[in-house]
């Protein structure tokens, strides 16, 4: 092995035994070691998708339209719960955590990257539980797409974690970014497709709900699991490119904050 392989090799392994130590320790700060620790993790937004769907099939919402309601409620709130919790974990993140960055290997973004990848893991794990479930008590049909599935949901995760370094870096310029972001989080719950269909829309409506990238993600996420009820409508191209442009502003701000950033 050359120097400069062995080298990268070693600088591989230190960043990861950063992030496996900032999890950890974001794991026992949040949750600690007692009652069922952890397992907050998934369990939080299994029992918060669970409420909703429960809530919409006593209200005998199922009754009203063809499409499985387990499955719209599933998909429409694990979705929400993806990309919205990632901002919320990084929002002000760098103030408690600022002791940590008298480590030498420890970076912003190693912060930022620990918080996200937590975010997701619990939200991967409780959709896939409930949706296992569901399954199995026969609620709601398998996926008939599992490719565009992965895909989605993954479009999704990029998205939730490119939106939540640029809202963290950002709220390390102004602390108003903090304080807008909960109103906004509540208004953007609505408008990100989680309780209605773009084909249910208004024609006129239909092209700018596809404006918003959280509703081409829960529609590629429906399409997914029951696209052969519905005409499921999402632009993937554009999606990518929002994507894309989210992340280069988002690592360009980080950078910069984390140059600017001195500890007190």
């Amino acid at each position: 092995m050359s120097a400069a392989n062995a080298s990268l090799a070693r600088s591989a392994r230190i960043q990861l035994g950063v992030l496996r130590a900032l999890l950890l320790r974001e794991v026992l700060t949040r949750y600690g070691r007692h009652n069922i620790g952890f397992l907050w993790l998934f369990v939080e937004p299994m029992l918060f998708t669970l409420g909703i769907t429960t809530l919409w099939t006593v209200a005998g919402l199922h009754q009203l339209s063809d499409l499985p309601i387990a499955a719209f409620a599933l998909t429409g709130y694990s979705t929400v719960l993806l990309w919205r919790n990632m901002p919320n974990r990084c929002i002000g993140a760098i103030a408690p955590n600022s002791a940590l960055m008298y480590h030498r290997n420890v970076r912003i973004m190693d912060i930022y990257i620990a918080r996200i990848a937590l975010e997701a893991m619990g939200a991967t794990t409780s959709f896939a539980i409930l949706g296992m479930a569901f399954v199995g008590l026969e609620l709601i049909e398998p996926p008939e797409n599992l490719l565009l599935l992965v895909l989605g949901w993954f479009l999704t995760a990029w998205f939730g974690a490119a939106f939540a370094i640029f809202l963290g870096a950002l709220s390390e310029k102004s602390e108003t970014v903090e304080k807008l972001w909960h109103p906004a989080a509540y208004l953007l719950f609505p408008l990100a497709g989680a309780a209605f269909l773009v084909e249910a829309l208004p024609p006129d409506f239909q092209s700018a709900a596809l404006l918003i990238p959280m509703v081409n993600c829960t529609e590629i996420i429906r399409d997914a699991f029951f696209g052969s009820v519905f005409h499921a409508r999402y632009d993937i191209g554009y999606l990518v490119a929002v994507n894309l442009g989210l992340s280069i502003m988002a690592l360009a701000l980080e950078r910069k904050v984390s140059r600017e950033y001195v500890l007190e």
